[in-house]
């Protein structure tokens, strides 16, 4: 039970960091980067990965089964 909660903490954690930096680079886009530029932009940073790991540890804590 508590290593769940601590999984569901530190992934909310990542994925609201990583969330928050692909929010903040959507300024780039009126900046002159079309939609396919963006998203080519975001797999090639780091932030992805983070936002996709936190949501990987969320889903994991909330459907891992639980030993009885």
């Amino acid at each position: 039970m508590i290593a769940r909660l601590f999984m569901m903490t530190v992934g909310f954690g990542l994925a609201a960091g990583g969330g928050i930096s692909l929010i903040a680079y959507m300024n780039y886009i009126p900046a002159g980067l079309t939609l396919l530029d963006y998203l080519t932009f975001i797999f090639q940073r780091t932030e992805g990965a983070v936002f996709a790991a936190g949501l990987f540890m969320i889903a994991g804590s909330i459907y891992w089964p639980e030993k009885n």
